[in-house]
């Protein structure tokens, strides 16, 4: 087949993650003809981002764009979430869901602003990240076409597997990371790390200890307890006091890191459950959420205290449900979603108030 001369066919900003599946994804589109400009977001995940922008430049973008986006999923959308008392099936924190609409709105203004005439991602057909990124894709601007190669025959076929991926890296003389492929994909920000697939398809599989990455197993976690002291205005948290080394933390981001560091160290914020995807397949999860389990117990708490008892009971039934469904669905740029965030502040003027909590395991 004679060669596509790259740009015919337009550019694509491509979500890009510096691992083996999207740069060969990226070599793959401008094979096919387009000239291809990376996209990063910095949502608090543990990332050389500069050795990420090396390696994309040198396989073949024009361009590359790291987004500091952790201050913006802290304010608009992690503490709504908390707000809400959120989740989706009664026990999943929403970590994954929360970042992909931070992720998506900077994409395409990135996209718009730079003349793209594409999107793409690496999401796979089996995921819900991929209704995630295209519905909000779609919503901020129809007239971007997505290319989503793991739905496109040509290129499953092509990269039946991890080898397939390997050996067309070694032909095209894409940097390939020495570190062994573990047995199951991870997915992280500053609010939680998701793992799944693999090995953990098997729901009679016990992870294996060194699978979780944030917290202390609770079972080597400290005897002694932490205590600190979370402070809510309206809702959100505004300040974290730590009553053993007088730690006072205010800002938003740093707030929530702090919790994080905390949450960490005493074992705190691990599940392994079964979830209903959004696109008709069961999945097992197992999640690491630190700060956000302390911050939402603690809410959840004074709100028993100062909530008036028909306002938390409408909430209860009305909006936080659904506000955690239209966020596992990826329905946060929809007419329904951006009337339910509207309603969230309106249940949370009376919360106001400190709530002492003990760390222990």
């Amino acid at each position: 087949m004679s060669a596509v001369a790259p740009g015919s066919k337009g550019k694509v900003l491509l979500a890009y993650s510096g691992g083996l599946d999207t740069s060969c994804i990226l070599v793959w589109l401008i094979e096919q003809g387009y000239e291809v400009l990376a996209y990063m977001a910095n949502v608090g995940q543990e990332e050389d981002f500069e050795a990420a922008r090396e390696k994309a430049l040198k396989v073949g973008a024009t361009k590359v764009f790291i987004e500091d986006l952790r201050r913006e999923l802290v304010e608009e959308l992690v503490i709504p979430t908390i707000q809400a008392n959120a989740v989706y099936e009664t026990v999943y924190l929403l970590g994954t869901s929360v970042a992909r609409p931070v992720i998506a709105r900077s994409q395409v203004a990135i996209a718009q602003r730079e003349g793209c005439t594409h999107v793409s991602h690496g999401c796979t057909g089996k995921g819900n990240d991929q209704v995630r990124f295209e519905l909000a894709y779609y919503a901020l601007d129809p007239k971007l076409q997505v290319i989503a190669p793991w739905r496109i025959p040509e290129f499953y076929k092509r990269f039946p597997g991890r080898n397939a991926l390997l050996e067309y890296a070694a032909e095209k003389s894409i940097p390939v990371s020495q570190t062994p492929s573990k047995p199951w994909s991870t997915d992280e920000n500053l609010f939680h790390i998701s793992y799944e697939a693999g090995i953990l398809e098997d729901p009679n599989v016990t992870p294996p200890k060194d699978m979780w990455k944030l917290t202390v197993d609770p079972e080597e976690a400290p005897n002694t307890p932490e205590r600190i002291t979370i402070t809510f205005k309206a809702g959100k948290p505004v300040r974290v006091t730590n009553e053993a080394d007088g730690t006072d933390v205010t800002d938003p981001l740093d707030l929530f890191l702090y919790l994080n560091t905390v949450a960490r160290r005493n074992g705190v914020g691990r599940i392994d459950i079964v979830e209903n995807r959004f696109i008709g397949i069961k999945s097992r999860g197992c999640y690491e959420t630190p700060g956000g389990t302390v911050l939402r117990a603690a809410h959840i708490d004074l709100e028993g205290l100062v909530l008036d008892r028909e306002i938390r009971a409408y909430r209860d039934e009305h909006i936080t449900p659904v506000f955690g469904k239209i966020m596992y669905n990826g329905l946060y740029f929809s007419p329904e979603g951006d009337l339910i965030t509207k309603m969230v502040p309106l249940t949370q003027t009376n919360v106001n108030g400190s709530v002492r909590v003990k760390l222990y395991k």
